[in-house]
Formats: C-alpha cells, structure tokens, sequence
C-alpha cells in the first residue's frame, strides 16, 4: 500500500496529488492542491517550488513520487520554464534520497481516460469518478492526481508481473 505523490510542475502553479495504492487499479485520495508560485526574480519563484515539494514529503511521507515529463510547448521561453520548474521539483525529491517516475502527458491521459488526446476537462472528470470525490479538482491538482494514479497503475501491475520494487525512468527496478 504504496503513497504516491504526483507532481504536475508549472512555473506558475505546481500541482500535485497524493493517493494510497490499494490494490490493482485502486487507489484511495489522500490530498491535493497547488503551489502558486509568486515572487519577481526566478531564484525567488524556484525556491518556493523547492519549499513546496520538500514540505509535502514530509507532511504525506511518500513511498513513491511521479511527475510529468517536458513537453514540446508553443515557446522557447515556456519550455525554459517548465524544464526549470520541473528541475526544482526532482532535485527537491531527490534531495529527500527518492527517485522520481517520469510519464508523458499522454501516458498519463490513457492511464486515466482510456485515450493520449484526453481533454483536461476529461482528465478531472475521471479523476473525480476514480477516486470517489465530492467535485472536481481544479485542473493542475486534477492533473498531479492522474499522474499519480498513472503511477499507481504502472507500479502496481508491473511488480505484480515481476516482482519490482521500484520503477525509474520508466523501467522495473529490483
């Protein structure tokens, strides 16, 4: 009964999701939200990611962390960022001595929906349905939630078929 916090890194807002893997396919919602980041300098705006990551591992104690991997965006100066955002957040996991999973916005939408070309407003409808909640998250939450059930679905069937105890870079690790 692994706890995976999912990470849905953004230079303005950081999502993120925490959920207990129950079983195959079942995971119970333990917390989610965002990390609005506000300052003037870049050092400013990545130190509060970095404070943020690091205060949820030790308010949720996570056995496993995810986070979406960089995309193509529209921009040079978006894709930067991003790449800066995400940066933070692994080296605040791996600061903790954890690793961290890495899935592709797609992997992450047919994990969840069923399909890679998933509306976001899809994406947090079936988050709300598979983890049994009141309402919808907002989207970057909603996001971090599907990243982490993506894990807990990979994990979970992946050490049933081979008896992995952890999954890197998208691999089986012993």
């Amino acid at each position: 009964m692994a706890i995976i916090l999912g990470i849905d890194p953004g230079s303005r807002i950081t999502g993120y999701g925490v959920v207990r893997a129950l079983g195959p396919f079942k995971q119970e919602y333990l917390g989610s939200g965002c990390i609005r980041v506000a300052g003037d300098s870049i050092g400013e705006k990545l130190k509060i990611i970095h404070d943020g990551i690091t205060q949820l591992i030790a308010m949720y104690h996570p056995d496993q962390v995810a986070i979406e991997r960089a995309f193509l965006g529209k921009s040079a100066d978006s894709m930067l960022k991003l790449g800066q955002a995400r940066g933070v957040a692994i080296a605040a996991v791996a600061l903790q001595g954890m690793d961290v999973a890495e899935y592709s916005a797609r992997q992450v939408k047919k994990a969840v929906v069923g399909t890679g070309a998933a509306a976001k407003e899809q994406v947090q409808h079936m988050v709300k349905q598979l983890l049994k909640l009141q309402g919808a998250p907002q989207a970057d939450a909603a996001d971090a939630l599907a990243i982490a059930i993506c894990h807990a679905h990979s994990f979970t069937t992946l050490n049933h078929l081979g008896g992995a105890t952890r999954i890197r870079d998208g691999r089986l690790r012993e």
